[in-house]
Formats: structure tokens, sequence, C-alpha cells
């Protein structure tokens, strides 16, 4: 018989016992792939520098993996789920990760299109660095308050700046000084940027309108209805329990004219075909989704995406389908065409090349997590492009023909706007926002349109309050000034250097 003493003492070392995981098959007994892995990760045209800590969880009954990469600013990222194992295989069906140890590496892949990884063991794993000490560069010029948060990118045309803001107003403003040529009152907000010809302006109105002006008097000649008074938006805001969420449907569609005819999205789901002269419909194309973004026009069809993934070739003169490709997310921006390819990126993460005559996939790229909320601009060599990112926080030199990265270069915030090329320099807007998983910080930055090496980066001054700061409109570079205009409300100007 068993004393009662001799019993308890029995249960108390079965407790540690388990405790400590030294039992077969105990919840903590070290598994060959705990530790801390480096290497890269990638296809052959874009390599970038990638880490996990692999590690039990709080209560020990499941490993779990940390993510490292300086490339997408993550140091330590909970991935979500577990990693479970059978045999030889481990996995993670949140992030769709498979791996297994070969020798000393880690080797496997990631994501839906099976990125591949090797890794290999480390003391080490990186940790976010200070922010470089960047030369400001030369600060605005000027500065004019225009009452209300600006997301349109400014039209310029002869020393003139057109632009909306979210208060419902549209002005002219001298660019030499600042000062107020004219203002016309469309009355609620304005997120897209203006087209301007000699005599007229066109832009859109989130009242539902699309308005032509007299460019000189400002005098409306005529507005359209698109269909889209009534189409909500969420814009960007701190998001905590119970707030909601906000929709990325921060542009509007800009007018493009080409001939007698202006092409334009609405936020109802549609393209329209309008007659620039009297303002009559021509055509509408009936789409997928909020039309956000600008209308690629060629000399006989036009390229466009939308809300609803969906990329569409449209004839130009009937409004007749040619061809649609569903790229699976939101396309928020516009697509590019790039020599014979069009760009296109959506909040999927994908960036992807397009055969323009058919709609077919030349290729397909991921931006490591980060949506491609960017529109993609012709570098200054055939066939090549730049384009922003989200998260990623980098702007990018890529190849049209097979989406090879030639350079990445950090601008240290939301890289949504669209670059500008200006002779030998690449200017990129960029938003910040806090509190947020990581650091991004508002700024316009100057770089070296060759190399990505940044020139100078002037840091948009925090408001205090407010979550997002930066710039979202895209700069212009006109009359050796750069103009920009802000989350704070203000038009500014910098010298183009």
């Amino acid at each position: 018989m068993i004393g009662q003493g001799e019993r308890m003492l029995r249960h108390v070392i079965i407790l540690l016992v388990i405790a400590l995981g030294i039992t077969s098959g105990g919840a903590h007994a070290a598994d060959a792939v705990e530790g801390k892995w480096y290497g890269t990760a990638g296809f052959p045209q874009d390599r970038v520098p990638w880490g996990f800590e692999i590690k039990p969880d709080p209560t020990g009954t499941a490993l779990k993996a940390y993510l490292y990469s300086p490339i997408i600013n993550f140091y330590g990222l909970e991935i979500p789920g577990a990693i479970s194992r059978e045999g030889d295989k481990y996995t993670n069906k949140d992030w769709h990760i498979s791996f297994a140890l070969k020798g000393d590496r880690l080797i496997g892949t990631i994501f839906f299109n099976d990125v591949p990884f090797t890794l290999a063991r480390t003391d080490h794993l990186p940790s976010e660095t200070p922010l470089p000490a960047f030369d400001r560069g030369p600060g605005p010029k000027w500065q004019q308050k225009l009452g209300a948060a600006i997301y349109a990118t400014a039209a310029v045309a002869d020393g003139t700046a057109y632009v909306g803001t979210t208060g419902g107003m549209f002005y002219a403003i001298n660019i030499k000084d600042g000062s107020y040529r004219w203002a016309f009152a469309a009355g609620r907000p304005i997120y897209g940027e203006a087209s301007v010809t000699t005599d007229a302006v066109y832009f859109t109105c989130d009242n539902g309108f699309l308005y032509k002006l007299d460019r000189a008097t400002s005098k409306e000649v005529w507005h359209y209805d698109l269909g889209d008074g009534q189409a909500p938006r969420i814009l960007p805001h701190q998001v905590v329990d119970n707030s909601g969420d906000f929709d990325f449907d921060i542009h509007a569609s800009r007018p493009t004219r080409f001939g007698d005819t202006i092409y334009v999205g609405s936020g109802d789901g549609s393209i329209h075909a309008v007659n620039a002269r009297s303002g009559a419909r021509v055509w509408r194309f009936a789409a997928k989704g909020k039309m956000r973004g600008d209308v690629v026009v060629d000399r006989t069809r036009l390229y466009v995406g939308g809300f609803g993934g969906v990329v569409y070739a449209i004839d130009r003169n009937t409004g007749a389908q040619i061809w649609e490709k569903d790229t699976k997310a939101e396309i928020t921006d516009s697509v590019a065409l790039i020599g014979d390819v069009i760009v296109v990126g959506n909040r999927g993460g994908l960036l992807a090349g397009l055969n323009r005559e058919t709609g077919q996939t030349i290729w397909k790229a991921q931006l490591w997590g980060s949506s491609a909320e960017s529109t993609a601009i012709p570098a200054k060599v055939r066939g090549q492009f730049y384009f922003g990112s989200s998260d990623l926080r980098r702007v990018a030199l890529m190849d049209a023909k097979d989406g090879r990265v030639l350079w990445r270069t950090d601008v240290y915030g939301w890289a949504w706007p669209r670059p500008t090329l200006a002779g030998n320099r690449l200017y990129m807007s960029a938003i910040g926002a806090a509190p947020y998983q990581m650091r991004h910080l508002g700024s316009l930055t100057a770089m070296d349109a060759e190399s990505g090496k940044i020139i100078w980066r002037w840091p948009m001054p925090e408001s205090p309050g407010a979550w997002m700061n930066g710039f979202v409109a895209s700069p212009v570079v006109s009359d050796g000034a750069i103009i920009v205009g802000g989350l704070d409300g203000s038009l500014y100007a910098f010298p183009a250097s």
C-alpha cells in the first residue's frame, strides 16, 4: 500500500516533469527548427532579406513564427496561426508557409504564389535602425493654406496650379508666389486631379458632377451628372475597436480629353464618354465597383481598372468592351501603359504586367505583404518604370518586360502617390501615421532617378492630434517649382533641385 504522503510526493514529481517538458512527447520538448533563421526570399527577379524566429507559444502547446525583414519593416511580427508538423514538413495555413529542415538550412515557400526562401541559423536578427540624417533640402518657397485637406494632385499650366480640396473649393493659384487667381465653390469634396486645356479646366466633385470651367474666369461652362453623388467614402483614420474601417477610397478619376471627348470614371461603377464642347453624353460603360482611377487612352482604346478588381480594355469610339482581366482585389489607383505593357497594382499586393492587346498576364510580382496602391510612371530608360507601395514604404525602379526589380528606396512612409520624374530627379510624396504597427512618416523626397539614392528628404511637420499626415497628392514639377498639396490643408511650392 502506498501511503498518502508518498502519493502526494509522486503527484508533485509528475507535475514538475510535465511543467519542465521532459516527459515523452512533452509540450516543451525542443523541436529541431526552433531558433533564429535568416537568409533571403523571393523569385530570381526580386530576392530580399528574410528571417524567422521559431519558438513555442506562451502556453507551450504550439510553435509560433515571428517575421524579421528590413525590406518590409517587420522586426518580430507575430505570424497568425501556429506552425504544425507532419513528418519532416512544417506548415502554417494562415500565411501559406511550408518548409523543411534540410541539413543546416530551412528551405520552403510562403504566400499564395509559393515564394521560395532559404534560411540559415543565426545568433542575431535585424532590428529597426534610427532614421538616417538626410539633407532636408531647400524647404518650401511658399505655403498657401487652402482651408481643408488636399488629396488631389494639382494640375499645373502656364504658371498656375489648379487644385481642389476636401472643403469643396476649387482654386487657381499663382505658382510664383502662392497668391490666388480665382476660386470656385463646388460645395462637396474634390479628390481628383483636374485636366487643363487652352481655355478650360475639367474636374470631378463628390456632388456627382463633372465640371467644365472657363480657365480665365472660373465661370461654369457646363456640368455633367456622373450619377455617383451618393457614393460614400470612408477616409483613413485610426482603426480601433468599434471604430469601423476605412476603404482606401482617396482618389477620383482625372478627366482625360482626347479630341473632342472627355473620358472619366465615376463612383457608381461606370466609365463615361462626354462631349467636351457641349457636356452631352457620348456613351456610358457599366463596370464592376467604383472607378476611381484615371482612364488611359490610346488611339483606339481605353484602359482602366476599378474597385471590382477588374482591368478593362474598351473601344474608345463605341464604349464596347474588348477584354477584361480580373486581378482578384481592389484596384484603388490608375493602371499605366508602359511601352506595350499595362502595369496594374491592387490591394491584394499584386503588381502585374498585362498584354495590352489581349489582357493576358505577362508577369506577376508581389510587394512582400504590402498593397500595391501607387501608379506606375515611365522611367528614363524605355521599358522601365517607377512604382510606389504601401507598408513596403519603397519606391522601385522595375522592368516592364518581366517585373524585375532594379532598385528600391525606402521613403519611410506610405508611398501611395504616383512618383514624379523631372530630368534626373525622381520626387515622391509619402504619408505618415501613428500609432501604427510600423514606422511611417510624412515627407517629400527627392531621389537620383538612375540610382534611387536620396538627395534630400523634407519631413512634413506633424499635426497635433492627427493620426495621418504628409502628402497623399503627387508632386508636380513646373517652372522650376515642385507643387504638392498636403493633408494639413496647405499647397506647397519647393524649388526643384
